[in-house]
């Protein structure tokens, strides 16, 4: 009995491992396959990706001839209120995860889990900034008024809404500083749906260079050195 047991675990941890490996293969090689790699560069409106080593976020201007976000993004929602910012950087992910997990010692079995396997709710994390510094974690990139349009809907659409229409933040303390607030998102995170495909996935439905399929920041930035 006890030599079928060891068997079985040691087969079940063979079998994991094999997973993520291909897991991770596919991953690395996806993520070099490069979409929308001649994308022609419009200088009409300044964006960025901006990633902790982690997470991307993408970071669009606050208000424009397109989309004045602090109509609905307001600085209100944030502890410190402070209305003068001139970017706002936009992150989807697992709602686990950002209300949850302050550090990687506070993440739970059954949050990693729910995040993994699609079972958990989303949430949109945003930072309001003066200004924005391009460096090796953080590049900018100039696209037309049209293609911003494209991404401004696909950020909308990330959002949850009231029957009225509007936003709905999230009532918490777990917020990072003081110039950011949370929303519910739309969707559920996933092995598949990270919080760093749906940032490839905007850069992709606006014509910017991105990876085929990648769940990892260095994806998207790989093709941005």
């Amino acid at each position: 009995m006890l030599k079928r047991t060891l068997k079985l675990t040691l087969t079940l941890i063979l079998g994991l491992v094999g997973l993520l490996l291909v897991y991770l293969g596919t991953a690395f090689c996806l993520a070099r396959i490069a979409v929308n790699k001649d994308a022609v560069k419009k200088q009409e409106v300044t964006i960025y990706i901006l990633t902790n080593g982690v997470h991307t976020d993408l970071v669009l201007p606050i208000r424009n001839q397109v989309k004045d976000w602090s109509t609905s993004i307001k600085a209100e929602h944030t502890i410190g209120k402070d209305a003068t910012a001139n970017f706002i950087a936009f992150g989807w992910g697992d709602k686990g995860f950002y209300l949850e997990t302050p550090t990687w010692a506070d993440l739970k079995w059954s949050t990693a889990f729910c995040a993994a396997f699609g079972l958990s709710n989303s949430a949109i994390h945003t930072t309001f900034y003066k200004t924005i510094t391009e460096d090796e974690h953080c590049k900018k990139i100039q696209i037309s008024y049209h293609d911003y349009q494209k991404l401004v809907a696909y950020v909308e659409k990330s959002f949850k809404t009231s029957q009225q229409g509007q936003v709905i933040p999230i009532i918490t303390k777990a917020n990072y500083g003081n110039n950011d607030a949370f929303y519910e998102g739309v969707g559920s995170y996933s092995l598949f749906q990270t919080c760093n495909t749906w940032a490839n996935t905007g850069l992709k439905v606006c014509g910017q260079k991105a990876s085929l399929w990648t769940p990892f920041d260095k994806g998207i930035f790989y093709h941005y050195q």
